[in-house]
């Protein structure tokens, strides 16, 4: 198997790749990151790609480099995501909305994942049942909005699911082996959801690890035909 892991600095990224090292025959693991990866990827199976996805030209170059190392991808986890980053913050009512604020969390959540399976997508059509596998939210369910709040964060989760869900309908005709899923990994203690969990919440929370076991088992239970579907981590089907 040869692997690909963005976002595999953060929590639930770095998790999924420790997981996919000791699951899997692995031929490699490209682990991508903006930053230093985790020292637990300093093996000879992992290459660790540091790369601004959001820059220009970004995902085409990393598909680039892949390239120089393999033929093919068999998985791809997408677990780059925004939820609060220094002033940015999930708004609780309409006069908090910042346009600013809004295009950056599209940028994250919605268009790099797409701009991923676009250029990463022709090495996994090499592949007999590659998957691309791209973390989601339940708060970006549309059916299953109770609360309110959170504009930007629901928006541009929304979005991911439809763009992923467009582009799964494309390849059920370019490339019918390649498996496309949105993935809501469940309550996970990590950085970007811990200044949102109750102590009770917090009880009940899984680890990085534990939501990382969870979604690969998700992933070995898919077949092509599952391409396009919306996940949550026990392989049940979140709400549109």
């Amino acid at each position: 198997m040869v692997a690909l892991v963005a976002g595999a600095a953060g929590g639930i990224g770095a998790a999924l790749g420790e997981e996919i090292l000791e699951r899997y025959r692995l031929r490699r693991l490209f682990v991508v990151s903006r930053g230093e990866p985790p020292a637990c990827f300093a093996t000879q199976r992992v290459v660790a790609l540091r790369a601004d996805l959001l820059a220009p030209g970004a995902t085409v170059e990393l598909a680039r480099s892949v390239a120089g190392f393999e033929a093919r991808l068999d998985l791809v986890f997408n677990c780059c995501g925004l939820l609060h980053d220094g002033a940015l913050k999930p708004e609780k009512s309409v006069s908090a909305i910042d346009a600013g604020a809004l295009a950056r969390l599209f940028a994250v959540n919605a268009t790099l994942p797409a701009l991923l399976a676009r250029d990463l997508g022709p090495l996994l059509r090499r592949s007999p049942d590659a998957v691309f596998a791209s973390l989601s939210a339940r708060v970006g369910s549309i059916a299953d909005n109770r609360a309110g709040g959170w504009y930007g964060y629901r928006a541009s989760k929304a979005a991911h699911n439809m763009l992923l869900r467009t582009l799964a309908l494309e390849w059920r005709h370019a490339q019918p082996r390649t498996v496309c899923l949105m993935l809501q990994p469940g309550t996970v203690v990590t950085p970007l959801s811990q200044p949102f969990l109750s102590a009770r919440t917090r009880e009940h929370a899984m680890t990085p690890a534990q939501a990382a076991r969870h979604l690969l088992d998700v992933v070995e239970r898919v077949a092509p035909a599952d391409s396009g579907s919306f996940l949550d981590w026990q392989g049940r089907a979140v709400p549109w």
